[in-house]
């Protein structure tokens, strides 16, 4: 979640107003600061969660791994203020999905807090109840209405973040180029046709 409340939602004046608090109670239960590299863990999957960790500046990804060894790469997210393990942290239950800086950042340790992972559950809902080449073209259509969560971009990343091979995820994108839904940009994957896109996902 982020230390700032999302606009959309309820409650969201009421948080606003509250915020200033927040982040004060945030300062002050915070134990220590430390800066990660790119590829560092931060959270690993499996292991029990002793903090919460706020990463006030950076780009991180979340991945889960399997029996098989396989990767399925949830995303990456440009943070700002963003904190992680509160589910875990009150919970006393095992990190669910490893956390690894992509970017240098400076990470806080803090000890309060609680909120949701609706964005996660949504986005881990959507892969495993519709095909790749829906959840590629949703992708990019939330990534258009400017929601938190973010693709990653890196083409070694493309096939792990949907929990596939790389064989089927370039049969999937192929599916959607042919249909002029998405092309094939310089960066990965773009909205060709918004109004196909639309309709392709029954928007």
């Amino acid at each position: 979640m982020q230390q700032q409340p999302y606009p959309l939602g309820r409650f969201h004046a009421e948080l606003a107003a509250l915020e200033p608090r927040f982040a004060a109670a945030l300062t002050a239960c915070t134990l220590h600061s430390r800066r990660y590299l790119p590829g560092e863990p931060i959270m690993r999957q499996g292991e029990q969660c002793e903090h919460l960790y706020l990463v006030a500046q950076g780009r991180i990804s979340l991945n889960s791994a399997v029996h098989s060894g396989r990767l399925f790469q949830l995303g990456e997210i440009e943070c700002h203020q963003q904190i992680f393990g509160e589910m875990e942290f009150f919970s006393a239950t095992p990190v669910q999905w490893s956390v690894v800086a992509e970017t240098e950042l400076t990470l806080f340790f803090a000890a309060a807090l609680a909120s949701d992972y609706l964005n996660t559950l949504d986005i881990t809902t959507s892969r495993l109840l519709h095909p790749i080449a829906y959840n590629i073209a949703f992708e990019l259509w939330r990534e258009r209405q400017r929601t938190p969560m973010l693709g990653s971009r890196k083409r070694a990343h493309e096939a792990a973040r949907f929990g596939t091979t790389e064989r089927v995820y370039r049969r999937a994108l192929k599916e959607l180029i042919e249909q002029g839904i998405v092309a094939d940009g310089p960066d990965g994957p773009v909205i060709a046709d918004l109004a196909r896109l639309r309709a392709y996902l029954d928007l």
